[in-house]
């Protein structure tokens, strides 16, 4: 029996295929971003999203005139502080040096970087005390040095302990000019660490509302620069993965913002004392996000589906009406077991039909839209594309030629099928009937064409 196994196997390899689950490339997972509208309107319309995002912020936190101008950029930020506006610039000129990656403002290819340092964080989170024991300080001096020279560092070799790595991290986010999450965005996160819920006669108790808290989340950090959002993704990433090992690690969540917190949200050149009462607020806060990274970098569903009507001017999907029964699971599945897969496939080709659907109206686009209809079995296509003038003079001559009256055309019924004349119908076809009478002796029966029967005739 092994002799016949091993046999069949070295057939398989032969032949080109693999034992196992079938790996047909329509099996493939297709990637589908459900923020893919977000993204748009946030691209094309930045106008119009910021203001609908704004809307909605302000719809779950209280921001008075001066912090919501803060927020907008439209007034200089006011933070607690030790310093005055001059010291801080004169202390970030001292330390900033051109074509460096630590003290420079954050680009994206200081997050290449940098993610170096994240990626082997990522295969270490065992190590007992992450992000809370210091390392060697002359290994990371020769690591930051590295960084800054742009080079492409092999952290496995060993030279280097994952302590390091986690301290030349705390140190990069603290000398960034201003904090990942911004200055603007301070009394943003304040207020919605205070976010609390409602008891039955409306009044506010102690309990947080996370799912509130959640949602004000998701709307801040669409405002947050590109390059902030990609970096702060990547961090919560790695903390969260963190937190979830503190077993072995014994950093918790609350123990990990309190290590961080300082480095990303703190107004610079403060002291715990310059804060006044809010560090709790701040470290607290900053454990939500570890605790929730996994749900905050997507936008809530009345956001993507506002930016969906924005574009396809309807508020129902044109996809949705195409195919059957207007369910993507009625599609069948190309492969066996492949259900997720298949819908994975419908969704993408959704997105991609309400891009088509989107343009004007032209040939070419009428050819794109059933060439996408006959991907999915048993999907018609849209009634505009096939339908036809109704009243056409050749229409008309085959519809004399089949009934033999010249009289003029019958007005065309939307049901398909068979209808029995009424009383009221007798007296106007009266000549048909008799021409017929000697083929049959029954009456005959009124034809309702759909636009496409009628063309098909």
């Amino acid at each position: 029996m092994n002799m016949a196994a091993e046999n069949e196997a070295k057939e398989n390899k032969q032949n080109g295929r693999k034992t196992g689950p079938s790996q047909d490339p329509t099996s493939q997972s297709v990637i589908f971003n459900p923020d893919f509208f977000v993204r748009r309107l946030k691209h094309e319309h930045p106008q119009v999203f910021t203001e609908l995002i704004l809307s909605n912020i302000t719809r779950l936190i209280d921001l008075p005139g001066d912090e919501f101008a803060q927020l907008t950029g439209e007034a200089d930020p006011r933070l607690p502080t030790a310093q005055t506006s001059f010291l801080r610039s004169l202390n970030f000129l001292k330390r900033k040096d051109k074509g460096v990656v630590f003290g420079a403002p954050l680009t994206e290819e200081g997050i290449a970087q940098i993610y170096q340092l994240i990626e082997y964080l990522g295969k270490n989170l065992h190590v007992e005390g992450l992000f809370r024991v210091p390392g060697h300080s002359l290994r990371q001096a020769a690591l930051r040095e590295m960084l800054n020279a742009g080079a492409e560092i092999d952290l496995e070799t060993g030279d280097f302990h994952p302590n390091d790595a986690a301290t030349l991290l705390k140190t990069f986010l603290g000398e960034l000019p201003e904090p990942l999450l911004t200055h603007r965005h301070y009394h943003a996160h304040l207020k919605i660490a205070g976010l609390t819920r409602f008891d039955a006669q409306g009044n506010p108790t102690s309990a947080p509302d996370k799912e509130r808290q959640i949602e004000a989340f998701q709307l801040l950090f669409m405002l947050l620069p590109p390059a902030n959002r990609s970096l702060l993704k990547l961090l919560l990433d790695l903390l969260y993965h963190t937190a979830r090992n503190q077993h072995v690690n014994r950093m918790s969540a609350l123990n990990l913002a309190t290590m961080v917190a300082p480095h990303i949200i703190w107004p610079k050149h403060v002291q715990a004392s310059d804060l006044q009462g809010d560090v709790g607020k701040l470290n607290n806060g900053v454990a939500f996000l570890i605790k929730h990274s996994q749900k905050l970098f997507w936008a809530p569903g009345y956001v993507r589906e506002y930016a969906r009507i924005h574009f396809t001017g309807s508020t129902k999907s044109k996809y949705d009406l195409a195919l059957c029964g207007g369910s993507v699971e009625a599609t069948p599945s190309y492969a066996g077991g492949g259900g997720a897969t298949s819908r994975h496939t419908q969704l993408a080709l959704r997105e991609l039909y309400q891009q088509v659907s989107s343009l004007p109206d032209s040939a070419k686009k009428k050819k794109l839209i059933r060439q996408l209809a006959k991907q999915v079995p048993g999907t018609p296509v849209s009634d505009e594309l096939n339908r036809k003038p109704s009243r056409t003079r050749p229409f008309r001559g085959i519809k004399r030629g089949v009934f033999g009256s010249p009289g003029p055309v019958e007005k065309a019924c939307s049901p398909v099928g068979l209808v029995t004349p009424g009383p009221s119908d007798t007296a106007g076809r009266r000549g048909k009937e008799n021409m017929s009478s000697g083929r049959d002796s029954s009456p005959p029966k009124r034809m309702c064409f759909s636009p496409t029967q009628e063309t098909s005739v």
